[in-house]
């Protein structure tokens, strides 16, 4: 057993850089435990001191993934005093700015692919911590905006057509660099297209409240 030393915690952050390197490339099945001690520079022993097993040191490498997308924050959006609305727009913009940063590798956005394309147990711990939280902070808001109960099918109908039109961006930018050759991701082009979504979404919600938009 380890006792724990002024470079245990610089030791952990290399096994979980060289983790998620190893991850994004070959994805959970095909990486190995051995593999990532060689791109660490460390023994199988203290992969297992830091994290226990393979599984563990993903579920890891994921929730570092959210923190390094600035899950938090996102999460504060939703926490804000202010009108539903403006969370709502705010959520939008977070979401697409955090996603076009130039500083954040995309090792993150490629573990979330393959993640998607092929789970792993690690998937349902995921979306219990972080995934589902959001989505139901997001039903909440699209509930006050429309009227609707957040638990309505419709209100999650919502949420989810909104997370569409956000992931088309932050996920496939291969997609939409296909469709929209000319399209540039600046960081005010990034805000007109928040501000579309919202436009483009907060339209319908006010309909339903209104009582003119088709709940059914």
């Amino acid at each position: 057993m380890f006792k724990p030393g002024a470079g245990e915690d610089r030791t952990r952050d290399e096994i979980l850089r060289a983790a998620g390197e190893e991850f994004a490339d070959r994805g959970y099945r095909a990486a190995t435990i051995r593999a990532i001690c060689r791109r660490a520079g460390k023994n199988i022993a203290l992969v297992k001191y830091h994290f226990g097993d393979k599984m563990e040191l993903y579920s890891e490498v994921l929730r570092d993934a959210a923190g390094k997308m600035r899950i938090e924050e996102l999460r504060s959006v939703f926490d804000e005093d202010a009108p539903p609305e403006q969370m709502f727009r705010n959520a939008i913009r977070t979401r697409l700015r955090h996603a076009q940063r130039k500083d954040l590798p995309g090792q993150y956005f490629i573990l979330m692919a393959r993640e998607m394309a092929e789970p792993s147990p690690a998937l349902r711990r995921f979306i219990d911590e972080v995934s589902k939280p959001m989505f139901e902070k997001l039903r909440n808001v699209i509930a006050r905006i429309s009227g609707l109960n957040p638990d309505d099918e419709k209100c999650r109908l919502c949420a989810n057509s909104v997370l569409g039109q956000i992931v088309l961006y932050t996920a496939h930018p291969g997609i939409v660099s296909q469709l929209w050759p000319q399209l540039k991701m600046t960081p005010r082009q990034i805000d007109r297209i928040a501000d579309h979504i919202a436009e483009f979404s907060l339209a319908y919600l006010h309909s339903l409240r209104a009582g003119t938009g088709h709940r059914r």
